[in-house]
């Protein structure tokens, strides 16, 4: 084949290396707008699984490469005036030019042409080869050129960098962290040969603006980076390659190929420096083309569809951890009140890549420093530290009215009722789950009101009879161990409806109820349509909430809920998509609040004030439009001033067409982010199945309480299990 590939960086080199073994035949040219020996950018950084896929595709390369490399198994972390280390990482670096010299070489050696200094604004001219490859960077002119068919998104990340290098050689993967007047400024470095680091600063964008760095030049660059971070640096100068202050650009593409043409590398994805992938994920796309090469021969099409279906789940898993590494970086500042032991451990898990029990078997010492921290605190001793501790999951959690012995609450689902009134299987699924050994069993949503269930099989708390099924619910979970919260909820537009295994939100044929919403707009086309609630309705449903809350008090719960969310009445109220009001309960969000605020203090005076009491709190409906983690921020926050001493954070469900984005661990980040920001102690599921998965959330102080997701109990994790749509 004729191949002709745009781009002399290590993504386009390296697939011309390897598609000459493939067949030497092949006619290949390689065209860079730079010179050979210009490079923007200093070391490049991989792994020990890219050497493994490298050595396997070109020996002769992955020879010279390694030989040239720096390599360390240690990334240490300037927070607070402390130095924090956690080694085992096994990190290889390289410098950028050293790196492309190898490759140039190695091309030529095999018999590709290298054409340097060739600006190439249309390809156009160059379609007639067998292969058009575009590996010309994240401004790639091939990208643009086929535009509808590769269907680009290409958005700046909300932050700033500057790219310098150091003739500082670093012995460890380094980040520093340092707060100013302005904000939060990071520094990244690593070493990559003998003489030389990368040193990358890098902060948000509201305190790139208020230091005053718009427009400066390099020289006032490096000056002011220089001092910022001048500990670190211990007397080292910085160095410039054109180093200005940037946005770094996230590319995707719907498709990876057209016809004979083909993206890879930043032409067709990045990933954020944080996690050091680029030319990583650039060479192992050159590894895969290649190899769909050899198994599809010229079949150039079969080859590029394998090429292109074997990479893009693997990249696209890899933005997202890359995502969720630099979104740590962005909100960086909410985390400075951490103590310099949870600050670096929040730090190495930040991506989803690295876990507690991953970290556990690289550094057992880092780990155990950890276990040691985390047990002190919880302890309360002024030292912070424990002599003998346990994993962060099995450290007690002080919360204002309830102790807990450990950090796992489970929630079966739904128990079954009669007329409201749990029976002997819902009984025995709460009493099992607190036989499992988690410290809190947290009921389903318990009916205030008749009205209030969402099917005929929703326990309640409006009559006696109910209440004394569950006092013994509640003497059997504390016999058994453990203590036990309610959650208290009114089902609003979504009540009246069959039982889940009968379908979703079907109304029920016969015996079903009138239903009372925010305003009067159904759940669904066939549900019933709800009456807008009028004042009178409004002073009934505080008087049933407290009423429900009393009757829980006497029952002996230890802790109670008021649920917000899940599209049930409280969150009809504070869901846009579902309030449609034009008094003073509809409108902005303080309107929308108001009357889930005013259940909320009507259930706190009737609840006792030396037991716990919290709130269910939708974190994002999931739909244009809808409510999201800002506003759920907002509202954890006047909750915690009302006494809330505990968010259990769900999502979803407003409305029946929401689009959820369920994974292991999706309600962590809005955890993470309530926690932070409203100042709450909060409690989160989803499908979080391992210990490992609840020491890494509790320890990086993601959250301070996570339901276990186990299966054979049936448990929930923050959406309700069936509707899993």
């Amino acid at each position: 084949m004729r191949i002709d590939v745009l781009g002399g960086g290590p993504a386009g080199l390296y697939l011309s290396i390897l598609m000459k073994r493939v067949d030497p035949r092949h006619e290949i040219r390689v065209f860079e707008r730079n010179p050979p020996d210009a490079t923007f950018g200093w070391g490049v950084v991989f792994s020990e699984e890219t050497l493994g896929a490298l050595r396997d595709a070109d020996l002769e390369s992955y020879v010279e490469i390694t030989e040239t490399f720096a390599t360390w198994d240690t990334i240490e972390i300037h927070y607070s005036g402390r130095t924090i280390r956690s080694r085992g990482h096994a990190f290889s670096a390289i410098s950028r030019k050293s790196l492309l010299a190898i490759l140039q070489r190695r091309a030529r050696e095999l018999g590709v042409e290298l054409h340097f200094e060739a600006e190439i604004d249309d390809p156009a001219p160059l379609a007639g080869a067998d292969l058009l490859v575009g590996a010309d960077g994240v401004n790639s002119t091939v990208r643009p050129w086929r535009a509808e068919a590769f269907g680009p998104t290409i958005e700046p990340y909300p932050s700033r960098f500057v790219w310098f290098g150091t003739d500082l050689v670093f012995d460890a993967f380094t980040f520093a962290f340092r707060q100013t007047e302005h904000g939060m400024f990071q520094a990244h470095a690593y070493p990559f040969d003998a003489t030389t680091s990368t040193f990358i600063v890098e902060c948000n964008e509201q305190t790139w603006r208020r230091a005053g760095l718009e427009g400066l030049s390099e020289e006032e660059n490096i000056a002011f980076c220089q001092r910022l971070f001048a500990d670190e640096l211990r007397g080292h100068r910085l160095l410039s390659n054109r180093s200005v202050w940037l946005s770094f650009l996230s590319v995707k593409n719907e498709s990876w190929h057209d016809g004979n043409v083909v993206l890879l590398g930043d032409a067709v994805h990045t990933a954020h420096f944080s996690i050091g992938s680029g030319t990583k994920l650039a060479m192992e796309d050159s590894v895969a083309l290649a190899n769909a090469f050899v198994r599809h021969g010229d079949a150039i099409e079969a080859a590029l569809a394998e090429y292109e279906m074997a990479r893009q789940p693997v990249v696209e898993r890899f933005q997202e951890a890359a995502r969720e590494s630099a979104r740590y970086f962005e909100n960086v500042a909410r985390y400075a009140g951490f103590h310099p032991m949870q600050f670096a451990f929040n730090l190495l898990t930040r991506s989803g890549r690295i876990s507690y029990t991953n970290l556990m078997l690289r550094d057992p010492y880092f780990t155990r420093q950890l276990d040691s921290w985390f047990a002190g605190n919880a302890d309360g001793r002024v030292s912070g530290l424990a002599a003998i501790a346990p994993p962060p999951i099995f450290a007690r959690l002080r919360l204002p009215g309830l102790e807990l012995p450990n950090r796992v609450a489970q929630a079966p689902r739904r128990e079954a009722a009669t007329d409201g009134v749990p029976e002997r299987d819902g009984h025995d699924r709460l009493v099992d789950a607190a036989r499992s050994g988690g410290g809190l069993v947290l009921s389903g949503v318990v009916a205030v009101a008749p009205d209030g269930r969402v099917t005929p099989r929703t326990p309640g708390l409006y009559a006696d009879a109910q209440a004394e099924a569950w006092s013994n619910v509640v003497a059997d979970v504390h016999e058994a161990g453990a203590r036990i919260a309610v959650q208290l909820g009114h089902a609003g537009r979504r009540g009246s409806v069959r039982p889940r295994e009968q379908g979703i939100d079907l109304p029920l044929r016969q015996g079903g109820w009138p239903l009372m919403s925010a305003s009067a707009l159904p759940y669904t086309a066939a549900s019933q349509v709800p009456r807008e609630m009028t004042a009178d309705d409004m002073a009934a449903g505080r008087e049933a909430f407290a009423t429900a809350a009393a009757r829980a008090a006497a029952c002996g719960f230890d802790a109670l809920l008021v649920h917000l969310g899940h599209g049930y009445l409280l969150h009809s109220f504070l869901s846009p998509l579902s309030n449609r009001r034009e008094d003073d309960y509809g409108g902005p969000l303080a309107n929308r609040m108001r009357f889930p605020l005013e259940v909320f203090d009507a259930v706190r005076d009737a609840w006792p004030r030396e037991r716990l009491l919290g709130a269910s709190v939708s974190a994002t409906d999931w739909s244009r439009r809808g409510s999201d983690v800002d506003e759920a921020v907002t509202l954890a926050r006047a909750l915690h001033e009302r006494g809330c001493g505990l968010v259990h954070v769900v999502a979803g469900q407003a409305v029946p067409e929401s689009r959820p984005d369920y994974r292991r661990g999706f309600l962590t980040p809005f955890s993470d982010r309530i926690r932070s920001d409203a100042g709450v102690a909060t409690l989160v599921g989803g499908y979080m199945t391992t210990a490992d998965e609840l020491n890494t959330v509790v320890g990086a102080g993601r959250a301070d309480l996570c339901i276990l997701d186990t299966p054979e109990l049936g448990l929930v994790t923050g959406v309700e299990p069936e509707v899993r749509r």
